[in-house]
């Protein structure tokens, strides 16, 4: 079996244009050996150092171990690498099942379902050879989830120490349309420069992930530890002592949570009283219920004191259809809090015209899934 202090290579996973968010709170988490790449953040390490960023990131979307690098222009040497550059047997059995997604790009390999049937092949053959039998295939529900980065002829193989997404935090109860993932919402507040200290306040909430990941964070709840299982833990080399290893590092950040009393205050307004309602029991769910949610236009948001940060996903791109009175009315209530920053994640320049004179004094570019945003900030004089 393998030993959790193994020295191993990672890569933590994350949504374009949040990789030196991600690297600023892997380094925090104290995490070996940081470097940012597109996509997401290389750490190195052990199992438990793994474990730290499935437990303690809120920006990570995956946390995958690397297990293997080599050249590949065709299916024979993805299948040999594959098979001669890792013992399968460390993760599974004949009782376990696996999957195997992939991404390619500038390869001579070009169909990922091919490349997926290949890997797939080169592991359960090499398992055959161990046990006599071989283990099945679970898309939707994988014991051991395989991914195969292959670019420019270069095949790395990663296992998925996470398991399911990171951004699904548990306490969901039901999403408005087009939520704002957890791990998106956790990039912007640290972008936007939020001190942890300062009030927050969210006035379009939807269905709270702005305020919640904002409460959560300045409280010190770890968002893995609604987490019941990670991918890990399901593995065949999981035994008592990981299991003691995983156990204890929840004991540390449970350790570290915060009573809300020692918190700054957090607000979260929306003019649907939907919005209101689903923002009031996820906030619940999520251990926050001190968040003040209430019914409310943007533009009677009042100012916080001490003077506060303001953050906001308010409708944008196709789904913006109030038009220019949501505009004015925004950019109304932002004029009227001096000494306040407001940030704003927004597909393009219509509230920065809006607020003219004003100027931003940051900018950011991020992605919300497919869609290209700014997140820009402004400091109120």
């Amino acid at each position: 079996m393998a030993d959790t202090d193994d020295r191993r290579a990672f890569f933590a996973t994350a949504a374009k244009g949040t990789e030196g968010a991600l690297r600023d709170e892997l380094r925090e988490l104290r995490l070996p050996a940081v470097k940012a790449e597109r996509g997401g953040v290389r750490f190195g390490g052990t199992l438990r150092d793994a474990y730290r960023a499935c437990l303690g990131s809120r920006i990570a979307v995956r946390v995958l171990q690397e297990v293997a690098r080599f050249r590949c222009t065709d299916g024979d040497t993805l299948y040999e690498g594959v098979r001669e550059a890792y013992r399968w047997d460390e993760v599974l059995d004949v009782r376990r099942t696996l999957a195997v997604t992939c991404a390619l790009k500038n390869s001579q390999l070009t169909h990922s379902a091919f490349v997926a049937q290949r890997t797939k092949d080169a592991i359960v053959d090499q398992l055959r050879d161990t046990f006599g039998a071989r283990p099945d295939v679970d898309k939707s529900d994988p014991d051991v989830a395989v991914f195969v980065h292959l670019v420019k002829d270069e095949a790395t193989v990663y296992l998925d120490v996470s398991g399911d997404s990171l951004h699904r935090r548990g306490w969901r109860a039901k999403g408005r349309d087009a939520p704002l993932k957890e791990t998106l919402a956790a990039s912007i507040l640290r972008l936007a420069g939020w001190d942890r200290v300062r009030p927050l306040a969210d006035p379009m909430c939807g269905s709270g992930t702005l305020a919640i990941e904002g409460a959560q964070w300045a409280r010190r709840i770890a968002p893995g530890l609604a987490r019941e299982c990670f991918g890990a833990e399901r593995w065949a080399s999981h035994d008592a002592t990981q299991a003691n290893v995983i156990d204890a590092l929840r004991e540390d950040f449970r350790a570290c949570i915060l009573p809300a009393s020692e918190s700054p205050d957090v607000l979260a307004t929306d003019l649907d009283a939907r919005a209101v309602a689903q923002t009031k029991e996820n906030a619940r769910l999520a251990g926050v219920p001190e968040i003040q949610v209430m019914q409310q236009d943007i533009a009677e948001l009042g100012p916080a004191e001490p003077a506060g940060h303001v953050v906001v996903n308010p409708p944008y791109g196709i789904r913006l259809a109030a038009g220019d009175a949501l505009i004015e009315r925004m950019a109304y209530a932002f004029r009227t809090l001096p000494g306040h920053r407001i940030s704003a994640i927004c597909a393009d320049d219509a509230l920065v015209r809006g607020l003219k004179p004003l100027k931003p004094s940051q900018e950011h570019a991020l992605w919300n899934g497919d869609l290209e945003c700014r997140l820009f900030s402004w400091d109120i004089a």
